[in-house]
Formats: C-alpha cells, sequence, structure tokens
C-alpha cells in the first residue's frame, strides 16, 4: 500500500464525519472472534460515534459490553446513529449522548446517564480529540489553543473525575494519546502538547488509583484513517496520509481497536501506567 493511497479529500469541520470518507474507514475486521471477554460490563467512550472511537465500540460490543458514547454535536448524529446501528446488531444497547466533553457538567452527566441505564461504570475510554494543522505558532490563536486543550485533557480529567467514584476492583480507563507525544510534530504543535499531557495524568493516575484495583494506561497510535485526517489536513496532505511511517501506510481503526479490547480484560491485569503504541514502525525510545 502506498502513500497515496486516498484519494484527495477534505472537509470543512471537525471532528469530521466519517460516512462522508471515501474509502470509508474499517471498523472491524471479518475475522475478528469475539469471546464476550467484556460480559457485562458498561463501557464510556468520548468520541464514540466514528474513527478510533466507532471501532472500539464496536469491538467491545462484540465482546459482550454495553455502552454509552459520547459525541460531540449535531453534525456527527449520523455517524453516531450507524455506530449504535452497529453495537445493537451485536445485541448490546447503546445509550448516545450529544454535547461537549470540555465541559465538567455534560461529562457528568455522562457518568449518571450510564449509571441509570447500566447501573455500573467498568471502562471508561477517553477518546475525544481535535487538532489544528498550524505551523506557527505565533498564528496559534488563544480560543484555538483553549479549545484543543479543553476537549484533548480537561476531557480526560471531567471524566475520570466524574467516573472513579463508581469504579473499583478490575475496572480500567484507557486514554487515547499520540505518537506525536513522543516524537512531537511540527505542525500539530498545541494537539502533540496536549497528548503529552495525556501521558503525564495517565501515569499520575495510575499511581494514584492501583490501591483500589482501578488501572489505567494508554494507546498512542501512529497515522490512522479516520474523520479527523479529512477534517485536519488539505486534500493534498490527506492524499499522502501514512506515507511518513515505515509501513508506509495507515491503519484502520480495525487495527488499533483490538488494543483497547486487551487493556479493558482482565488478560491486562498486571498492566498500569503504560502505553501500547501502535504507529507503523516508529522506534521510540519511551
Amino acid at each position: 500500500m502506498s502513500d497515496t493511497h486516498f484519494p484527495r479529500q477534505s472537509q470543512e469541520q471537525q471532528p469530521g464525519d466519517e460516512h462522508a470518507m471515501r474509502p470509508a474507514p474499517e471498523y472491524i475486521r471479518n475475522n475478528y472472534s469475539p469471546a464476550a471477554k467484556l460480559s457485562g460490563k458498561c463501557a464510556i467512550i468520548t468520541g464514540g460515534d466514528s474513527g478510533i472511537g466507532r471501532a472500539v465500540a464496536v469491538h467491545y460490543a462484540a465482546e459482550g459490553a454495553d455502552l454509552v458514547i459520547a459525541y460531540r454535536s449535531k453534525n456527527e448524529e449520523k455517524d453516531a446513529s450507524e455506530t449504535a446501528a452497529l453495537i445493537s446488531a451485536y445485541g448490546q444497547r447503546c445509550e448516545l449522548m450529544r454535547g461537549d466533553v470540555g465541559d465538567s457538567t455534560f461529562c457528568s452527566g455522562v457518568v449518571e446517564r450510564a449509571l441509570e441505564r447500566f447501573g455500573a461504570v467498568n471502562i471508561l475510554v477517553n477518546n475525544a480529540a481535535e487538532q489544528y494543522d498550524w505551523y506557527d505558532i505565533t498564528a496559534i490563536p488563544d480560543d484555538q489553543l483553549l479549545r484543543t486543550f479543553q476537549s484533548n485533557i480537561f476531557s480526560h480529567f471531567y471524566m475520570a473525575r466524574a467516573a472513579v467514584p463508581h469504579m473499583g476492583e478490575g475496572d480500567v480507563i484507557i486514554a487515547t494519546s499520540s505518537v506525536n507525544a513522543f516524537k512531537g510534530n511540527d505542525s500539530l504543535i498545541d494537539y502533540s502538547a496536549t497528548k503529552g499531557a495525556i501521558q503525564g495524568l495517565v501515569r499520575s493516575l495510575a499511581q494514584s488509583l492501583v490501591d483500589r484495583g482501578i488501572r489505567v494506561n494508554a494507546v498512542a497510535p501512529g497515522p490512522v484513517w479516520t474523520p479527523l485526517i479529512p477534517a485536519s489536513f488539505s486534500a493534498e496532505k490527506t492524499a499522502h496520509f501514512g506515507g511518513q511511517v515505515p509501513m508506509d501506510r495507515a491503519a484502520q481503526p480495525s487495527e488499533i481497536a483490538p488494543a483497547y479490547v486487551y487493556l479493558a480484560t482482565h488478560e491486562s491485569s498486571y498492566m498500569t501506567g503504560q502505553t501500547i503504541h501502535l504507529n507503523g514502525g516508529v522506534i521510540l525510545n519511551t
């Protein structure tokens, strides 16, 4: 697969629409073999309507979990509804909640909905994010800087703060980080800073919650074909997306989501404060 795999395309608004992408991202492989690893669990996924979030939601449903999906705005309703239908096809229940994860009140409401509907919060996946392509720090406006931090890191605090009092032994928090937290990115300066902050939060929360039996880990993807890509970059840049890694291609969300299954199950019971790197062969000394 070459670095020009994707046709030229862009979208005007973040976080982007999965149904408008060509080709459509793959959210689960046809040969994925579920084993009821999350039967009876309830998972909250922010940004679960599309991209990596949708892929994780579908894998969790395949493994027997019920879902609460938080998505941002009316523009994402089509993607959110399609994700809910995919979850239902596995015989699992799904609650959709529309709102801003950068708002602490909304985050508390998401947790309350999970408790009302399913009686528990066993898995929290902090996944929602946005990014803006700027090469010059002097051109980054204050409102964008605040917006990026609200969406990408404040939301992790808000969701964890609301969920942790209702979590216990064997429950997990999983963060979506990024390869950019470790290597930096000259055109995603504020985004990369938030991903670095996520790493500090994951390591600190893991230590804080270890005595309660709550594990906290992260997944740090490299380039992944999600709606955030055409919504963030020019059509020309999107056409070459993924060519910067040794595998010379972007990942599909279906290649990332199984790591979230592993981190949510007992198979990873000796792992906390750690990060799984799925980045197409980029070597990182972390």
